[in-house]
């Protein structure tokens, strides 16, 4: 299936072209903001689906849309998804997930196995649980004997996902192998925050000596087009992380 990524300059609408998955533009909205990895995840799922859908972004710093606080009215945050007349989807894995159940027919993202798929949601949990969250903890943190302890954690937590590479990938280029899986998406759309934040400690996560397959993945994965046309650029990047200083401010 030939699928057609396109980027609008307009801060409202997203809409991916294809050919022969939906029916229309309107059966599939998703809820978000540029800058969010998870909503990035959304995204990166649905354009490897080729599935088409609306983007409707969230203006998180004018006050969150009355359309996202009744989607989403126990967690008021992005991602959601808004199919045809069913109920709203909420939180990025669910909502991968539920992509790959309703439409398995359009590039499968999890594996065929349950004890692989088990496996995959295990490290997915551990993802966005414990890895990630670690990065903000990084950024909440002024003190270097405490910014040095997390990074700490974020070594023994990166040669941990070395292993699970090593198992999952069976010495291909990516989780799923021979092309991008579920776990490729949960922890590829993170790259560019993990990059940002690098950068703003002197830190290399991905370090080719201390993790040399995650490193090669992350390349990889990087220049997917259909990550790639999703992704928040830098400056995006630098203008979300001054609303976070505003909203959850380092720890004194």
């Amino acid at each position: 299936m030939l699928c057609v990524y396109i980027r609008h300059i307009s801060p409202s609408i997203h809409h991916l072209s294809l050919m022969g998955s939906m029916s229309n533009k309107s059966e599939i909205r998703l809820l978000g903001t540029t800058a969010s990895p998870y909503v990035n995840r959304v995204q990166f799922a649905l354009n490897l689906k080729c599935i088409e859908y609306e983007y409707v972004q969230e203006d998180l710093k004018a006050g969150k849309s009355e359309l996202l606080l009744t989607s989403n009215p126990v967690h008021k945050k992005v991602p959601v998804l808004l199919h045809a007349d069913k109920p709203p989807i909420c939180e990025s894995q669910i909502i991968v997930e539920y992509l790959d159940e309703i439409r398995p027919d359009l590039y499968q993202l999890l594996p065929s196995l349950s004890l692989d798929r088990a496996n995959s949601r295990f490290w997915a949990t551990y993802i966005d649980t414990k890895f990630f969250p670690l990065y903000e903890e990084l950024r909440r943190t002024t003190k270097k004997a405490g910014q040095d302890a997390i990074k700490e954690e974020m070594i023994d937590a990166t040669q941990l996902l070395e292993e699970a590479f090593i198992k999952s990938s069976n010495g291909k280029a990516y989780f799923g192998g021979d092309r991008v899986g579920y776990l490729d998406v949960i922890l590829g759309c993170f790259l560019r925050w993990i990059k940002h934040v690098d950068e703003l400690n002197d830190f290399n996560t991905f370090d080719e000596v201390r993790v040399p397959k995650l490193a090669k993945w992350a390349n990889n994965i990087w220049s997917h087009e259909a990550l790639e046309s999703v992704a928040p650029w830098k400056e995006t990047l630098v203008h979300f992380f001054g609303l976070i200083h505003v909203y959850r401010p380092p720890y004194q």
